[in-house]
Order: C-alpha cells, then sequence, then structure tokens
C-alpha cells in the first residue's frame, strides 16, 4: 500500500467519488420516480441523475473549499478555513500513523493518543494561572508527552516481549475512553458546581490564538501541523535516526545484523508516532473546542488510519490527505443542508478511499495498470506468444 504509485491514489480517489455518486442518486427520491419510466423517457431519468449528484458535489465543495453564493468575501472563504481547521487533528495524527508505518509499526492506537494529549492539555490549561505564552507552550507540551507516554506503553511491550501492537493499541484505545469517561466525573475534571462531564473552559492564555480575527475559527495550530510536517520530513529523510527507522521498517532482521538496536527505535518511535498524536488532541481542546469532553477525539484517530496510508505516509502526501479528508468533513454537513444527502454519504465515500487505497491490485486491475516491477504488457504478450512460434519453427 506504502509504495503504491500516486496515480493509483488519485484513481482510488475518483473511483470513490464515482460509486459515491451512484449511491447519492439511487438515494434520491426523484431519480427513484424518474426510474420508474425509464424506458419511456430516459432523458428524465439521467437529467434527474445529474441534477442529484451534480448538486450533492457542487454542495460538498462549497462547503470546503470557496462558496460561490456568499454575500462577501469572507463569508466565500470561510468553508477553506474550516477545511483547514477540521484537518489539524487528522494531520498530526496521520503524520505519527505515518511514522510508525515507515518503521513497519501499524499503529492504530491514535484514537487513545488523541484522547490523552487532550486530557494532559486541558488540565495545565484550566488548572494553572500563567502568562499567556508560556501557559500555551506548557499545554501544547504536555499533550505531546501525554500522547508520547500513552503510546510508549505499546512500543515497550512490543519491545520487550514481542507484544503486537495492533492489539496493544487496541485495548489502549478502549482504555482511553473509559478512563476520560471516568476523569470527568472527578472534582479535578468538572466545572465548579456542575455535575455534567465536561471540564472548566480553557482560558485564552492557554488557546491557540485565532490566524484570521473573530471571524473564522482557524488557528495557530494548523501553523503546527505544517511544521510537524517539516520536521517530519527532516527526521526520517536526513537524519540518522530517520535512517534507523526505514531501515528497520525494511528489514529488522539485516538492520539487527548491521548493529542497529530493534527494540530502542521501536520504543522511540512509538513514542514520536504518540507526541504528534497528542498534539492533535492539543488542537481540538486548545483550539477549537476550549473544553475537554469525553468525545474529544471523536474519530479522528481512526481517520487519520486513512489519511497516512492515503498519503503513503509521505509528509506532504499526509498534510494533502488531511485536507482531503478535512473538506469531506466541513462539507459534509453542508452537502447535507443544501441537498438533503444523507452525510452519512460522507462516510461512505471515506469507507471506499479506505477500501481501494488498502487494495492496490484492484484499482490496476479496474483502469489496466501496469503492476509494478513486473513486464509491460507488450512483454508478456511477447513471451506469451514467442512458446508457440518457436514450436511450430520445430516442427517445420
Amino acid at each position: 500500500m506504502l509504495e503504491s504509485s500516486w496515480l493509483v491514489t488519485v484513481l482510488a480517489i475518483f473511483s470513490a467519488l464515482v460509486l459515491g455518486g451512484i449511491l447519492i442518486a439511487a438515494a434520491d427520491p426523484e431519480v427513484q420516480a424518474a426510474a420508474v419510466y425509464l424506458f419511456a423517457q430516459p432523458s428524465d431519468f439521467f437529467l434527474a441523475v445529474w441534477d442529484s449528484v451534480f448538486g450533492a458535489y457542487s454542495a460538498l465543495f462549497q462547503g470546503s473549499v470557496v462558496n460561490f453564493s456568499a454575500s462577501s468575501l469572507e463569508q466565500a472563504l470561510r468553508p477553506l478555513t474550516e477545511t483547514m481547521t477540521v484537518s489539524v487533528p487528522l494531520i498530526l495524527a496521520g503524520l505519527g500513523l505515518a511514522v510508525g508505518f515507515r518503521a513497519g509499526l501499524f499503529n492504530i492506537g491514535a484514537q487513545g493518543q488523541i484522547i490523552l494529549g487532550g486530557v494532559f492539555a486541558a488540565y495545565i490549561g484550566f488548572t494553572f494561572d500563567l502568562p499567556p505564552g508560556l501557559h500555551l507552550f506548557l499545554a501544547v507540551l504536555g499533550a505531546a508527552l501525554g500522547g508520547a507516554l500513552w503510546a510508549s506503553i505499546a512500543g515497550v511491550l512490543k519491545a520487550r516481549t514481542g507484544a503486537h501492537e495492533v492489539i496493544v493499541t487496541i485495548m489502549l484505545n478502549n482504555i482511553a475512553i473509559y478512563l476520560v469517561a471516568y476523569l470527568l466525573t472527578t472534582p479535578a475534571f468538572q466545572r465548579p458546581g456542575s455535575s455534567n462531564p465536561i471540564s472548566p473552559p480553557i482560558p485564552d492564555s492557554a488557546s491557540y490564538p485565532l490566524l484570521l480575527g473573530e471571524g473564522y475559527r482557524l488557528h495557530l495550530g494548523f501553523v503546527l501541523a505544517l511544521l510537524a510536517a517539516v520536521g517530519v520530513w527532516w527526521l526520517m529523510e536526513r537524519s540518522t535516526f530517520g535512517f534507523r527507522v526505514r531501515a528497520v521498517g525494511e528489514n529488522p532482521h539485516a538492520a539487527r545484523t548491521a548493529g542497529m538496536s530493534v527494540p530502542w527505535v521501536t520504543v522511540w518511535v512509538m513514542a514520536i508516532a504518540g507526541a504528534l498524536a497528542g498534539l492533535g488532541g492539543s488542537a481540538q481542546v486548545l483550539g477549537t473546542e476550549h473544553v475537554l469532553t469525553a468525545g474529544v477525539a471523536a474519530s479522528f484517530g481512526f481517520d487519520a488510519i486513512t489519511v497516512a496510508l492515503l498519503g503513503r505516509s509521505r509528509p506532504l502526501g499526509t498534510v494533502l490527505a488531511g485536507l482531503l479528508f478535512g473538506g469531506l468533513r466541513a462539507g459534509g454537513f453542508a452537502m447535507q443542508a443544501r441537498t438533503g444527502t444523507p452525510i452519512d454519504i460522507v462516510l461512505v465515500v471515506q469507507s471506499l478511499i479506505v477500501l481501494f487505497i488498502a487494495a492496490p491490485p484492484l484499482v490496476r486491475r479496474i483502469y489496466w495498470l501496469p503492476t509494478p516491477g513486473g513486464p509491460r504488457r507488450a512483454e508478456r504478450r511477447r513471451r506469451s506468444t514467442t512458446p508457440a512460434t518457436s514450436a511450430q519453427e520445430a516442427g517445420a
């Protein structure tokens, strides 16, 4: 999956959108009504299909990129800023998972790592009274530390006992979900005089500053996500540690023979992955929600798996994939409000992207693409005809 070409990735997204369009048309009442007399007036059916699919995807685009029907420039650009805002935890968690994938570790515990990052960031945020710059720095640092500590549990177990990281991170996800639910029932995390499972609000001194003013929700966390992508690129492509990570991911036995400590790399990779996912939790708590709730991670941790795979575990690809999924999330609500298309269609499209990304041979077979490293079509045809020709010559 990680070695697929960009063409396969683009065609996977295109295929998912095509199948999503078929589902949108099938669920539209006007399309269903026109299908009754399809053979009598086929033009009505195809026109209804076009209106349904184009209307839904147009609303999705205007809700995530640019709203052409807006009355002001501020309203026209707000969808793009919403996409950027929603993409922050996806990019940060996706970068963390990408680092793990490059090391041969299938870390699917970003959900729990986001939660722990949010817990640490929120507690530092509403508990201490510090100067603005220092307060935000410590809250962000706490988020990274919380995610790193949580992911390190799986890393240590993998390094010391060989416990599979998939099983361990799944278990840690569930523990984190119930842990934050429990913490929100304790006096330390509840608002004074309230029994609701919600933390005190995060003060401005510990919140990410808004980048474009009060009219937008875009905050400094987006800049942090881009800086994290640059840092991951340097770490993986320009540092000695990155070389060791890639060596362990390619062949741990050869890396061990070359004198590299595979357990040491495993623990540190999981810690770095958890720190990045924890920063995604800080984006939720310090940037958009400004409170800690049981749903702080939403489904960002699971969506980040697709983001990392779609981006082929490369920083630039992960950023672009995060923006894509952020746009699907932000535009899905506009699509439902304007056209009545169920927002579940967006989840179906995301799932189809996962399906096609996880099965590159399927995409290559659909679009008749050559197999990487395999013989070209003409060469295969030549090879298939050569034995028969040789046999005829021998008979002659």
